[in-house]
């Protein structure tokens, strides 16, 4: 299941458009926020958006790349929807971000949201992440194994993810649970309004098992973790603290997802906005203070500028529509 990579020359020999090309580049790059920028991660606090959107804010203002600060904003609802329905009322405002993943293709796809990505600017793709499964220290479930043939034997049993139905952690384990040969679409998936809402259900007892991003589990997880981590999506083992986490591959089972990360921002965005922010976000990714974090993390730096990033989400939102109609989730 695919779900799911001079010579110089001088002033006076340049025609005057030429220059006046140059002095307008020179123009954009030197446009700024006038005041703070707003940040919105699209769900409650604890899940990856929002892990992205502090981790960015913290890491530009430590490192002092940006005079105006970068003001991380939570706006739950609809696996991202009411998000972006507001900051699709903002159009022009060079000062409005948010932090998007697969659920900006996915959620449009399946009917629950009316804006997908071409509403919005892209602004530049930053890292990819990997999922996770996780369960209760105390769960008798000790391997993937374990918990897809529970799975099978029992459809009743619910996995949570921090994504909408049809969305990024919907999928996730869908693909996984058809590697294992089960029926995808017979998942009893439950979704919650953020990963930290799943990973709370999860030790209360109401869920069996939560799908996630290996990046926003990290810090749960550890010697006296109430969690414990059975694989994650990834090709080759994670470093840090789920480097003890072996991969789908490992137990046999021939599947992977990658969750890419980014930002984008109002519609109309002014060019000059996005190519300072485009300048920023490199600048950031080269920093000490963001390779500790990522490493931490668990994430993987995957950078694509505005141009880029925008046709890798053409070619995302092509793919997925087919994942979806497998599932019987695509709307019509």
């Amino acid at each position: 299941m695919p779900l799911l990579s001079i010579k110089r020359l001088s002033v006076i020999a340049l025609p005057f458009a030429a220059l006046s090309a140059i002095a307008g580049h020179v123009q954009a790059q030197e446009w700024t926020p006038d005041g703070s920028v707003e940040f919105v991660a699209p769900a409650n606090p604890g899940g990856g958006w929002d892990t992205l959107v502090r981790t960015m804010s913290r890491v530009i203002q430590q490192e002092e790349l940006a005079d105006e600060r970068f003001a991380a904003i939570n706006v739950p609802g609809g696996g991202g929807a009411v998000a972006w329905a507001q900051v699709a009322r903002d159009e022009g405002n060079p000062q409005k971000l948010f932090a998007t993943s697969p659920p900006m293709i996915l959620v449009p796809l399946a009917g629950a949201s009316r804006h997908d990505h071409t509403d919005f600017t892209p602004i530049a793709r930053i890292n990819t992440d990997y999922s996770i499964v996780l369960v209760d220290a105390d769960s008798d479930y000790e391997t993937l194994e374990d918990l897809l043939t529970a799975l099978e034997e029992d459809p009743n049993l619910s996995v949570g993810g921090g994504s909408a139905p049809g969305s990024m952690d919907h999928i996730s384990i869908a693909g996984l649970a058809s590697a294992a040969g089960l029926d995808a679409a017979a998942v009893n998936y439950v979704p919650f309004s953020g990963g930290g809402d799943a990973m709370t259900n999860l030790m209360g007892g109401h869920i069996e098992a939560v799908i996630g991003g290996a990046g926003e589990a990290v810090g749960q997880l550890g010697d006296d973790s109430e969690l414990r981590a059975l694989g994650v999506s990834s090709e080759e083992r994670l470093g840090g603290a789920l480097s003890d986490v072996p991969t789908y591959q490992e137990q046999g089972y021939d599947y992977t997802f990658d969750i890419w990360r980014g930002v984008m921002g109002a519609p109309d965005m002014p060019e000059e906005a996005v190519a300072y922010y485009e300048d920023l976000f490199t600048e950031m990714m080269e920093t000490d203070s963001w390779r500790e974090a990522s490493d931490q993390l668990g994430w993987i730096d995957s950078y694509q500028d505005s141009e880029t990033f925008g046709n890798f989400l053409d070619e995302q939102q092509a793919e997925f529509k087919d994942v979806l109609s497998e599932l019987g989730l695509l709307s019509e």
